[in-house]
């Protein structure tokens, strides 16, 4: 067995979690969001937490768990509009939020990742989002500075993983989670599928596993919540010319 497989959550996040910290939590909307790695923060009660993501889940799943039990102090983050939670508290006065363009988002993380402790960009400028941070003019047009982002820790999902937590994502999955992989002192995958050492083909592989501590399996059967379902009308099927009409007579 993996060194760094754990049996679940729980046990995957033992020692790991303390009040104040910042987590990097993975995901788009409810796509590729670690639900049993949220729940088992729910549970460990911990508190005054700053989370890093795209968006806040919504009342029910994902990062709205949290919010429900009041455990997050701040949110950094690009798209709040599905949580109705998020909204009351944050027009209450009692959540601290630090909204991002979704590109400087993306780029923060993947910063605090490199090594690189700012950057600039032009997205923002003469907006709320440069407010009370440093500009730059380079070739005639100014620039803001953003800080990268180095997370305590980085709750990920992951679609297959070995058993040295080399990581593939699926699709839309593969979002926030690689970026954020990279960027905490601690990353903690659940993954849907674990195949044996050696089966991932290198070349397929988003993640190394260096950046890799602990990992659980996500047990069979685990719901996967879908937030907006946008479905269209089929179309009927094209009736060939003279098809349903009585046959000619013939003698």
């Amino acid at each position: 067995m993996s060194r760094k497989l754990y049996p679940d959550a729980r046990a995957a996040l033992e020692g790991v979690l303390h009040d104040g910290m910042l987590i990097h939590s993975g995901g788009f909307g409810l796509c590729g969001i670690p639900g049993l790695l949220i729940e088992a923060i729910r549970d460990s009660g911990v508190k005054n937490l700053t989370c890093v993501s795209n968006n806040a889940g919504v009342d029910d799943a994902g990062l709205g768990l949290l919010l429900k039990t009041r455990q997050i102090r701040k949110m950094i983050a690009s798209y709040v509009g599905e949580n109705a939670e998020f909204a009351r508290q944050y027009l209450a006065g009692e959540l601290e939020i630090e909204f991002n363009p979704q590109g400087t988002l993306a780029e923060r993380i993947r910063a605090g990742g490199a090594g690189i402790p700012a950057f600039f960009t032009r997205t923002g400028v003469g907006t709320a989002v440069a407010e009370g941070k440093p500009t730059q003019e380079f070739d005639g047009v100014t620039y803001v500075m953003e800080r990268g982002i180095m997370a305590d820790l980085a709750i990920v999902h992951a679609w297959k993983a070995d058993p040295e937590g080399n990581l593939v994502f699926r699709k839309t999955a593969r979002n926030f989670n690689p970026m954020m992989a990279t960027a905490a002192r601690m990353t903690v995958v659940e993954v849907e599928e674990m195949v044996g050492q050696g089966e991932l083909d290198p070349d397929h592989i988003h993640t190394p596993g260096i950046y890799v501590k602990r990992m659980i399996v996500v047990p069979p059967g685990t719901a996967k919540r879908i937030e907006q379902r946008t479905t269209r009308k089929r179309a009927e099927p094209a009736v060939p010319a003279g098809a349903g009409t009585d046959p000619l007579p013939t003698r």
